[in-house]
């Protein structure tokens, strides 16, 4: 999206964030895609790279309507990922000066498999079952439980 609006001035920024977003609020892959079009042709005459643009993003930026509805917001977030930035600088910053790369690679590794179990055990972003409708594997199961 900021790629998006460098295009335009400051004055048109609004209108182009609003015509993108109905791209966005369509319920079905295929309509959000048709809209998109609609968009881009709709800018094209006016803004030629903006348009060339969103051609050429149109299967990257509109690949998350391929989920479930129930998990399209959080697949189009970047908030995990910030957060988890935020985590490691946190905890960096705490050491201050590491005595050399390997104690960074160890620090922030322990860090990702610290964030990785507390997502797949405490705080599921996600809820598994939901996911079944896209999976080629039927049987979902988390390795850390154990079938009775």
């Amino acid at each position: 999206m900021r790629n998006a609006l460098a295009h335009a001035g400051n004055g048109q920024r609004q209108m182009i964030l609003a015509l993108i977003n109905t791209a966005f609020a369509q319920e079905t892959p295929e309509t959000a895609r048709a809209q998109w079009d609609v968009v881009a042709d709709q800018l094209r005459q006016k803004f030629p790279k903006l348009s060339t643009l969103l051609e050429e993003a149109k299967l990257d930026v509109l690949a998350f309507m391929d989920f479930p509805k129930a998990h399209r917001k959080q697949i189009a977030s970047t908030n995990p990922l910030e957060r988890l930035n935020a985590e490691i600088k946190r905890r960096t910053d705490v050491v201050g000066i590491f005595p050399n790369d390997a104690a960074i690679v160890r620090l922030v590794g322990a860090i990702l498999l610290e964030q990785n179990d507390e997502w797949q055990l405490q705080r599921r972003y996600m809820q598994l079952e939901g996911l079944t409708t896209v999976s080629d594997n039927p049987l979902h199961r988390l390795s850390a439980v154990v079938n009775s």
